[in-house]
């Protein structure tokens, strides 16, 4: 069996976020296919209209799409909402396996913690945020997204940085309150097996919060911690142990 793996990426993100994990893989035998979600495939300056309105529901749908006109069903790999993503497309029983990097959370745990109301709190200030899109700033991203990386890499990756959808941020931050229920995942869906990564000090999705997650499908879920890593484990310093114990895993679980 060929090893394919859909990648996914995470808010604020586009498909050249991967760009240390695809080479990584590429030398290990995989096949990769990695695109940019709705509306991401843009210029940072220039946000597309209906971004700010676009669901996770949406997401889900191009993704399913494209993972359905494939010639065998792949591992799925997720970044932190791209994650969430990887989960909803396991539950429709579209992936081998998934691996949850960072991932931000199903509804079904609630993810606030100071460190990431604080993370967002400029950009909900702003009244209609749940239907505008949104972009992080350079010093949020160092603070939240970078916070174990070089100062120089941050500012790299952040200047690649694009809008994200606000209603996405609302299904994810709030899903009490969202009646389309897009962050909702039934763990008895998923039959697949898991991978869920947490980051000592991550400060977007705090490990303990992964742990959780991954205790709702502890029937089909591993759960690795690493120490001295933040949110950032596509490339940070260490993300190559992160790849490579990933690929051990799906190697032993999907192979």
């Amino acid at each position: 069996m060929a090893r394919l793996a859909v990648l996914i990426h995470g808010m604020w993100g586009t498909a050249d976020v991967w760009h240390h994990w695809r080479p990584f893989l590429h030398d290990r035998g995989w096949q990769t296919i990695a695109h940019s979600l709705r509306h991401h495939d843009v210029s940072p300056d220039a946000p597309p209209a209906p971004l700010g309105e676009t669901s996770l529901l949406d997401y889900v749908a191009d993704l399913e799409t494209m993972i359905l006109a494939l010639p065998e069903k792949p591992v799925i790999i997720g970044h932190s909402m791209g994650g969430l993503l990887a989960l909803l497309l396991c539950a429709k029983g579209l992936g081998r396996a998934g691996v949850l990097l960072t991932p931000a959370p199903p509804s079904s745990t609630i993810a606030i913690r100071p460190s990431n109301l604080m993370a967002f709190a400029r950009i909900q200030a702003r009244w209609g945020w749940w239907r505008k899109s949104h972009r992080a700033t350079l010093g949020e991203a160092l603070s939240y997204t970078f916070n174990t990386a070089d100062r120089t890499l941050g500012v790299k990756e952040h200047s690649a940085f694009v809008h994200e959808s606000g209603r996405a941020l609302f299904e994810i931050g709030l899903p009490w309150l969202d009646r389309s229920k897009a962050a909702t995942v039934d763990p008895r869906s998923v039959t697949s097996p898991l991978l869920f990564v947490a980051a000592e000090k991550d400060r977007l999705v705090p490990p303990g919060v992964v742990r959780r997650i991954a205790k709702h499908f502890g029937h089909v879920s591993d759960c690795v911690e690493y120490e001295n890593q933040g949110h950032w484990v596509l490339g940070q310093p260490g993300w190559e142990r992160v790849a490579d114990h990933t690929e051990t895993w799906l190697k032993g679980k999907a192979l």
